[in-house]
């Protein structure tokens, strides 16, 4: 959940320059497979949709102000911005304009943090438009 919680932090502090979107997708550490001993929750694999989008409400829960979606059952967004664990992007007017390492490794708020922090300097210079910060999750820890 640290790392949700820095992501949620990024976003409150951006939230004049770039909307936000936390998609759950396929859940890393079932409580019938994989499991993790610091998860604060026990969630089995989702076997419907309904499953999963109660399992995205509790990140919601977790991190309020911050938009919740889940990923359909097909895993579509996962496979697109190939997200499996996690991964951050920035969207800029349907063009991806950061893509973060995947994660757990490759996942750094902090470098989310100072690539916004960058297009910040520059939008005093020009106005670019809005930014989508998208974090693609699949864990509760």
């Amino acid at each position: 959940m640290a790392r949700l919680k820095a992501f949620q932090e990024v976003a409150q502090l951006n939230a004049d320059i770039a909307d936000t979107v936390v998609v759950y997708i396929e859940e890393a550490h079932p409580s019938d497979g994989w499991t993790s001993t610091d998860a604060p929750y026990q969630i089995p694999t989702h076997q419907s949709l309904e499953e999963r989008l109660s399992a995205a409400h509790l990140i919601h829960l977790e991190v309020p102000g911050c938009r919740v979606v889940a990923d359909n059952m097909e895993d579509s967004s996962s496979a697109a911005y190939g997200a499996y664990f996690n991964r951050l992007y920035v969207l800029h007017r349907g063009t991806v304009a950061y893509q973060g390492g995947r994660g757990p490794e490759g996942y750094r708020v902090s470098e989310l943090r100072a690539w916004l922090d960058q297009h910040r300097k520059a939008l005093h210079k020009t106005e670019s438009g809005r930014h989508l910060v998208v974090e693609l999750c699949n864990y509760f820890y």
